[in-house]
């Protein structure tokens, strides 16, 4: 049972950073942040651009590139789905999706419990499986922090915003210490 400690049994819970009554299935960009477990730097390192003192890139590896290429691929398996800006980053990866679905699709209500397909959910957990899976293939110890963090994009004045932190990230790594700030202050 739960109470106002935010207990439920005997346990700590986050709640849900979902939108409710939303249909995470709907057309529309969705703006996601996926982080590696306890934010192991698996993906590499963000050394500055040569001569550049605004500018930085990951000096990535193998599961870096093996990211890079399950993100665009998220299509061949959700064919509504289509990848925007993305970053690899060294602990985490930032992505805009796009649903195209017509005006008069009419989805799943958003269930609360049970199995969730044709939405955000089943494209990152795909998404996140995809580079799992090679990991293992390739012997690597490389896991995912459970869920992701997501936030529907609203208008083009934000996805414009959004897009420039996404490229920006790199370049910002070492000046905030790896404190990421908020978008939307």
């Amino acid at each position: 049972m739960a109470n106002l400690n935010g207990l439920y049994n005997e346990r700590y819970r986050i709640d849900s950073a979902r939108r409710v009554g939303h249909d995470y299935g709907q057309g529309g960009g969705y703006f996601v942040t996926i982080c590696t477990k306890d934010r192991t730097p698996c993906f590499g390192e963000i050394v500055p651009a040569a001569g550049a003192l605004t500018d930085a890139y990951l000096n990535g590896n193998d599961l870096a590139v093996r990211a890079w290429d399950c993100w665009q691929q998220v299509p061949q398996h959700f064919p509504f789905a289509r990848p925007d800006a993305f970053v690899v980053m060294p602990d985490h990866v930032h992505g805009i999706l796009f649903f195209d679905r017509p005006a008069t699709y009419a989805g799943q209500p958003e269930a609360r419990f049970g199995p969730q397909s044709n939405n955000l959910a089943s494209v990152v957990r795909g998404f996140k499986v995809g580079v799992k899976a090679w990991a293992t293939r390739q012997g690597l110890s490389f896991q995912w922090q459970a869920g992701y963090y997501d936030r529907i994009i609203r208008d083009e004045r934000e996805l414009e915003k959004i897009r420039d932190y996404i490229h920006g990230n790199p370049a910002k790594w070492a000046s905030e210490q790896h404190n990421e700030l908020s978008l939307f202050r």
